[in-house]
Parts: structure tokens; sequence; C-alpha cells
């Protein structure tokens, strides 16, 4: 049965046309990545979305220095990315955590996304990509061979913030539970090559060490 044309627009690619929900910033090639590589159920993390919309922010730029887009494309793109890295349209990236081809449905969602949401602010309609296009503008001169694996690398920049904070806090507590347990004796482990009685709070101030070293690292 035909869902209500009301609540969906109509987009095609090579494949055909499908029915495309009407307020949606994705596109076909969004929508096609989720049903074809509908795998785990997981969708992206927001600080890998961030991360991609850096990427496409960066691009942009880059492009227009070297002549390639117009100031009021690029202006829009940039725009457009910098609500996504400030957390908006989140509920608009909708392909799996896995799938095939390198990551491409993953830089097609927001690749729609931007152009989408560059195309309104320029007075355009959702779909039409008369005003930003997602391949020719939003992806102009890339690769997703190049863009997932360094969007990957910035997320894991971006998430190691919060991880060297946990890091910190475990050492800490390591420390000073070796402080408070530093009267409690243990017996030895021979097959750990300690088989003489050592001090609980030796434990754990060995427990901190590597801990330690992994924040320096």
């Amino acid at each position: 049965m035909v869902k209500d044309l009301e609540k969906f627009r109509l987009e095609s690619d090579s494949i055909g046309t499908i029915q495309v929900p009407a307020e949606a910033y994705y596109g076909v090639q969004s929508l096609r990545g989720k049903n074809n590589f509908y795998i785990t159920g997981y969708k992206l993390g927001n600080d890998f979305i961030k991360a991609l919309a850096y990427v496409k922010k960066a691009s942009a730029i880059a492009n227009f220095e070297a002549g390639m887009l117009d100031e009021d494309v690029v202006n829009v793109i940039v725009k457009a990315s910098e609500e996504i890295i400030d957390g908006k349209f989140m509920d608009q990236f909708i392909t799996d955590v896995i799938q095939g081809g390198a990551g491409t449905s993953m830089n097609m969602n927001m690749n729609e996304v931007i152009a989408n949401r560059a195309g309104e602010l320029l007075g355009g309609e959702l779909g039409k990509y008369d005003k930003v296009h997602p391949n020719d503008h939003v992806n102009y001169g890339q690769s997703t061979n190049d863009v997932i694996p360094t969007a990957g690398k910035l997320a894991l920049q971006m998430m190691s913030e919060e991880l060297l904070k946990t890091l910190e806090r475990l050492n800490l507590t390591l420390l000073d539970k070796s402080i408070e347990f530093d009267n409690v004796i243990k017996m030895g482990r021979t097959h750990l090559q300690d088989a003489v009685p050592i001090r609980l709070g030796q434990e754990f101030k060995a427990y901190a060490q590597p801990i330690a070293r992994d924040i320096k690292r």
C-alpha cells in the first residue's frame, strides 16, 4: 500500500524512486543504507557524527579556498556542519554502525543531512538539492575511504578526553586504597612469582602503576 504522500516526499537515485519522510533531513541514500545494512540496530555515536561534521566543514572551507565552491554555498555548509557539531539533528543519522562499502552510507547520511539543511538555509525545499547537492557540493573531492577513517580518528580524540578523566579518577582511587590497605598482610602467590608475604596496599599501588603509564601514553 502506498503511504500517505502528504507525509512523504519522493527521491530518486540510479536504482529507482523511494518515499522519504517529508520532514527528514536525510535522503534516499541514507534510507537505502538503513534498509540494506540493518545489522546491529545501533546507530552512530554522537561523537562520531560530530567528528564527521568537522570533516565536512573543513573540506568545504578547503574547497572554497581552492575556488571549487561559491561563497554562499560554503557558508551554509559550514553553518549546517556547526549545527550538527553543536548537537542538532542527531536523530537524522539513521545508518547502522556496521555496514558494507567502507562506510559509504554513513558518509552519504552526513552529506544529505548537511545538503538539506544548507539548502533550507538558502530558502530551498528538503529533498530538492538544487541549491546544495550532497555529492557535488558537500562531498566534493572526497572519498569515503578518507572521510570515515579521518572522522574515526577525530572521534577517538574527542572521546579520549572523558576517558582520561575516568582513568585519573581510577588511578587516584587505587592509590587511596593502597594507603587504606597498607597494614593488611596477605599470602604470596607462587603462580605470580610473589611467594612472600606482601601488604595488600603494595598490591593496590602496583595496580595504579600501569594506569598511570596509560594516562601518560
